[in-house]
């Protein structure tokens, strides 16, 4: 379903209104006070928090973002064959989400979303022609300097901020040296990592991202290059040129030789472009030293805590892992039952357990909110031959990119707080990863703007057990600028709704995947249901038995009533340059960003 009046052109976004507020602190005179409030709730029947603490104020944020991570892969999720205990420590000891959703099923728009609490859609942060996420590094589109993540507003609040690890939001609209879409140009002070992301290309392995298709292009140029040679040699396209035949045929020899030339050398252009590392502005690596870069990660992760132990700070760690080409140092080499992916994943969660190590010895633990979480759901098109080298969406169907089918939007989600969050506890209420904005900003003594839509909601009353419902009644899942599904959450009825308007078409029939593809569009080759298909996941989270029109008495009225939100949602949309659309996601050289002279292009500073 494309939004009414929506264009797949560069131009959609929303302004509107959402009041703010700060989160409070208490005092000694507010903790008695609070007592007796919790004496006069057993007295009247109310249901007290008890072994929790009131919100401290102003803690510190170690975000943990994993990349591809399936929600099938951790073993506080269900998995008994991958070893994953300190992302398990982490849910023994706070708050794990089951129906956590992110904003699209793909890096780019899902990360948008996380920082700025806001659908992609209304950032500028997709497009609608094909191009789902940011394609090279010296591209011109990104994240748009006038939006507000976190890191900005926590910036402002006094935290330190530090990014470690992936981006993939962009960074330079003019030259190499504007920064407009640069972490650091978005409220980060420190930055160590990549500015695009891994990829298969950046080890010459399978899958490749881009290599395969810019090869295949570049044959078929050299092919037609070489053709046309051959015709003007047998003179049947001499009349249509005025230069001497031998002229002709020369040129076009060239320009065959140089289309077959460029296609042998394309993944090392590849690397050279989009397989770097940057610290703040600078480039410091490049090409990428890819046996070095975990632990690289890993010492900067653990460094920003030392340094800023007295904070406030707010850490992202946006792990390289778990995407292609599973990178993977030798100790946890063949160490997992699921070959190179659960090794993969093995040494992601020996990451997370140095990095929370850091927090006890440094004493952060207590007052530091630390939240764990994938950009999206487990890659079923990663597979070279027949081994598998993506996630695991368990139940779910569909994965990393298959519009709204929850394989792909339904992420592993953990919050830990000692002493505010309660211990072991689970909550399955439909919540948001754009949720984290305001949780995060609220807490840290900020208000969310009021000069544009906040889609996400305020995690911390539904973590603390002070409410049993997310403030979400409606959520909508979009591919690029087209709706493909939305949900519904039935309050009155205990009823979670999900409606989906398209899906991809899976090839082969029944294989749930769009094999053969890179990952699966959004429009063409998608499947427009008429009657849309309706799923109770209340009771079917697999989205396995579609309901009926005939024997669902609810069908048409929930049908109806997410269609009518969708269209509320168009109506507070305004124009907005899609930042994926293809006028700024095609590589431009005067971007690229590089170190060393010519000839000899390429550093290593780290």
């Amino acid at each position: 379903m494309l939004l009414p009046n929506m264009h797949c052109s560069d131009d959609v976004n929303a302004l509107s209104l959402v009041m703010g507020t700060e989160a409070g602190e208490m005092t000694c005179h507010s903790c008695s006070r609070s007592c007796l409030a919790a004496l006069l709730g057993v007295f009247l029947g109310l249901e007290p928090v008890l072994g929790l603490d009131a919100p401290r104020s102003r803690p510190n944020f170690l975000l943990l973002l994993a990349d591809d991570l399936g929600i099938g892969d951790v073993g506080c999720y269900g998995n008994s064959t991958i070893r994953t205990p300190n992302i398990d420590r982490l849910a023994e000891g706070g708050v794990r989400l089951t129906q956590h959703l992110a904003a699209e099923a793909v890096c780019t728009p899902s990360r948008a979303a996380f920082l700025t609490g806001r659908y992609p859609i209304r950032t500028g942060m997709t497009s609608g022609n094909g191009h789902r996420v940011l394609q090279w590094a010296a591209g011109a589109g990104g994240l748009p300097p006038e939006e507000i993540t976190f890191a900005k507003i926590l910036k402002e609040q006094g935290y330190v901020t530090g990014l470690v690890g992936k981006w993939h939001l962009g960074l330079n609209c003019h030259n190499t040296s504007d920064h407009c879409h640069h972490p650091l140009s978005h409220g980060f002070q420190h930055f160590l990592g990549l500015p695009l992301g891994m990829m298969g290309d950046c080890a010459g392995a399978e899958p490749s991202e881009k290599r395969m298709t810019l090869q295949y292009r570049l044959h078929r140029c050299s092919q037609a290059s070489a053709l046309a040679a051959l015709t003007l040699v047998a003179g049947k396209l001499i009349r249509l040129f005025h230069a001497p035949r031998w002229a002709l045929v020369f040129t076009l020899a060239v320009v065959a030789a140089v289309f077959a030339a460029a296609a042998r050398h394309v993944g090392d252009f590849i690397v050279y472009a989009d397989c770097f590392l940057m610290r703040n502005h600078t480039v410091t690596q490049q090409p990428l030293r890819l046996e070095r870069v975990t632990g690289l990660m890993l010492r900067e992760a653990e460094s920003f805590l030392q340094r800023n132990k007295h904070g406030p700070f707010m850490l992202l760690v946006s792990f390289l892992h778990v995407h292609t080409p599973l990178v993977t140092t030798k100790d946890f080499q063949g160490r997992s039952q699921h070959g190179p992916y659960g090794d993969n994943v093995e040494e992601m969660d020996w990451m997370v357990g140095r990095i929370l190590d850091t927090l006890d010895q440094e004493g952060l633990t207590n007052n530091t909110l630390v939240y764990f979480a994938s950009d999206h759901g487990g890659s079923l098109e990663s597979r070279a031959g027949h081994v598998q080298l993506g996630g695991w969406n368990g139940v779910y169907r569909g994965g990393k990119g298959m519009g709204g089918w929850e394989g792909g939007i339904r992420v592993p989600a953990i919050f830990r707080w000692p002493g505010v969050l309660p211990e072991g506890q689970v909550v399955d209420e439909p919540t948001s990863m754009m949720d984290v904005f305001p949780t995060v900003v609220l807490l840290g003594g900020g208000a969310e703007p009021t000069d544009r839509v906040i889609d996400g909601r305020n995690l911390l009353p539904l973590l603390r057990g002070e409410t049993s419902y997310s403030d979400h009644e409606f959520l909508l899942h979009y591919c690029e600028v087209f709706l493909h599904a939305a949900r519904w959450v039935q309050r009155d009825r205990g009823k979670v709704w999900k409606v989906h308007f398209m899906t991809p078409k899976f090839h082969p029939e029944g294989a749930g995947a769009c094999y053969g593809r890179a990952v699966c569009p959004c429009f063409g080759d998608v499947t427009e249901h008429d009657p849309p298909l309706l799923f109770d996941l209340s009771t079917d989270p697999g989205e396995a038995h579609p309901l009926k029109p005939d024997l669902e008495p609810e069908f048409h009225a929930v049908v109806e009533k997410l269609r009518q939100e969708a269209v509320k949602q168009w109506s507070s949309l305004s124009q907005i340059y899609q930042q994926l659309g293809t006028i700024y996601n095609i590589w431009r050289p005067w971007l690229q960003p590089s170190c060393g002279e010519f000839p000899r292009y390429g550093c290593d500073l780290e």
